[in-house]
């Protein structure tokens, strides 16, 4: 059985080789798939605040789900997650699934961004600086990837 490592080798050894250029452009797709999906988690925010909370019993799920089906918002959320999810698999049908992914992980800049802006969630330093961990990741991932093209050529 393969493991999800060799998987990635075995689909980089037999996938035609693509310029950095071709993968940029793929990574592109990736804007629309973070605005997309951290907008619909957005939504999903404003319609749950709409609803309340409730426990998770069999009972208070019944009783909040009218609710939950009928809250406007909460469709667009889906709806939002459902276009990133698109824009997604357009990303990973292009591009290397190890980079992609970390990249992937700018959508926590942009959904405290968003929170910000939009729900007026503070933001405190240790977030900021949670965020720029992230961001400084997301930057040494990339870097490795310009290494992996070095090494195989």
């Amino acid at each position: 059985m393969l493991t999800p490592d060799q998987l990635e080798y075995d689909e980089r050894a037999h996938a035609p080789h693509q310029t950095r250029a071709a993968i940029f452009k793929s990574l592109l797709l990736l804007i629309p798939a973070i605005l997309s999906s951290t907008t619909g988690q957005l939504f999903l925010k404003m319609g749950m605040s709409q609803v309340g909370d409730f426990d998770f019993t069999l009972d208070a799920i019944l009783a909040v789900l009218p609710q939950v089906i009928y809250n406007p918002f909460i469709w667009i959320g889906f709806i939002g997650f459902v276009g990133g999810t698109i824009f997604w698999l357009g990303v990973i049908s292009r591009a290397p699934l190890s980079l992609a992914y970390p990249i992937l992980a700018l959508s926590y800049f942009v959904v405290v961004l968003e929170a910000w802006l939009i729900l007026g969630e503070p933001i405190t330093w240790q977030l900021l600086v949670g965020v720029g961990i992230i961001f400084v990741g997301v930057v040494v991932v990339g870097l490795s990837e310009e290494n992996r093209d070095e090494v195989k050529e």
